[in-house]
């Protein structure tokens, strides 16, 4: 699981948490069917679960079944059971997954990536609880409630022809929606310190604890792989530091490659002429991401403002924490990108050096925030 659940609710501060679990609490004494949407690792399987664990039908079984890692030719027979005999290799009988949650719940993850033809099928379970297994001819009743998830957008897959329409409206009676992580801030907090104690006791691991400025990196992280990603960070800068007091470069060092993985860029909806460049800011201001934060860090423990020891020029640069306390990451950028020009005298391979990046990048950024050489010297 990938939150922790406590007396049926999951764990987390933030508002949109508390609207679920207030969610959960509504649906789950019903019979209703659920859609559960989210990116993948926000913890789908674990509404499923909490659901259930509400339900009348928490004495029954709760069969999980993932869509999208069943192979088109067998998922049929995988969710409906078969006949001896009905197909090679089928040389007995076996009972399919809706027949074992009988009474119980079955829990579809990944259903945006179950065939047409089986979700034809699907549909008339929820309506009149009854299938055919594979080779046979009798009509097989079950009461079992649906719960359903996806991280795709069936409304689109509908209208691309993917996924019925008619099951999407079935489903759809109770539609839980599971934000990411990078918008439920409060909730870092809560499941960091709950992966860090859980890897802690599976280990036999002692935590020293982690500085201020380590825990506000992992905080303004984006987390495109959302708990699941936090889950694995913690176990892995835990084992790697054991008893150690985790440092930022400590967390830079486990989530530093992460920054650089395509997946985590925004989707462009369309392809336009400009792509590439847009393309190239997106992982510029990504890449700079991890020295803004060192920067206000730097800046808010410095009350006098950097003199000319640091800057040879007739006046002094400034930068002040109450400056950039309220900017957003794009000011922050330009401004820091003016004080390395300033202070390298802009040479632009030691100012992408110390970016950690090229100085095509770099020119790009000068070239976006009108910096001009001869009003930075």
């Amino acid at each position: 699981m990938l939150y922790l659940l406590i007396y049926m609710k999951i764990l987390g501060n933030s508002i949109q948490i508390k609207e679920i679990n207030e969610i959960i609490k509504q649906v789950a004494p019903t019979d209703i069917s659920v859609l559960v949407t989210g990116e993948s690792g926000t913890g789908k399987e674990l509404v499923a679960n909490a659901i259930h664990q509400n339900s009348k039908r928490s004495d029954k079984p709760l069969i999980t079944v993932n869509c999208g890692a069943i192979p088109e030719g067998i998922i049929e027979s995988e969710l409906f059971g078969h006949h001896k005999g009905s197909f090679t290799g089928a040389i007995e009988s076996r009972a399919g997954y809706f027949e074992m949650a009988d009474k119980g719940t079955i829990f579809l993850d990944e259903i945006g990536d179950m065939p047409l033809a089986t979700q034809v099928k699907i549909l008339r379970v929820l309506e009149s609880g009854e299938f055919m297994k594979v080779g046979g001819a009798k009509k097989v009743f079950v009461d079992v409630r649906v719960i359903a998830a996806t991280n795709k957008n069936l409304a689109k897959e509908v209208a691309h022809k993917n996924f019925r329409e008619d099951l999407y409206f079935r489903l759809k009676s109770v539609n839980i929606n599971i934000p990411p992580l990078r918008e439920r801030k409060p909730d870092i907090d809560v499941l960091f310190d709950y992966f860090i104690k859980s890897v802690c006791e599976r280990n036999s691991i002692t935590f020293a604890g982690i500085e201020d400025d380590g825990m506000d990196y992992i905080r303004n992280y984006v987390w495109y792989g959302n708990a699941r990603e936090l889950r694995n960070f913690c176990d892995s800068i835990v084992i790697l530091n054991p008893g150690k007091r985790i440092t930022l470069e400590d967390v830079k060092k486990n989530l530093y490659t992460e920054i650089y993985d395509n997946r985590q860029l925004p989707a462009i909806p369309t392809i336009t002429r400009d792509f590439s460049e847009k393309d190239i800011i997106v992982r510029a201001l990504i890449e700079l991401k991890s020295d803004i934060l060192d920067v206000k860090e730097l800046i808010k423990s410095k009350s006098h403002e950097i003199t000319k020891t640091n800057v040879d020029s007739g006046d002094d640069f400034v930068i002040k924490y109450d400056e950039i306390k309220d900017l957003n990451a794009e000011e922050i950028e330009s401004k820091l990108l003016t004080y390395l020009l300033k202070i390298y005298k802009w040479d632009i391979n030691k100012v992408s050096e110390n970016l950690g990046q090229t100085p095509r990048n770099v020119y790009r950024k000068i070239k976006k925030y009108n910096l001009d050489k001869y009003n930075i010297v």
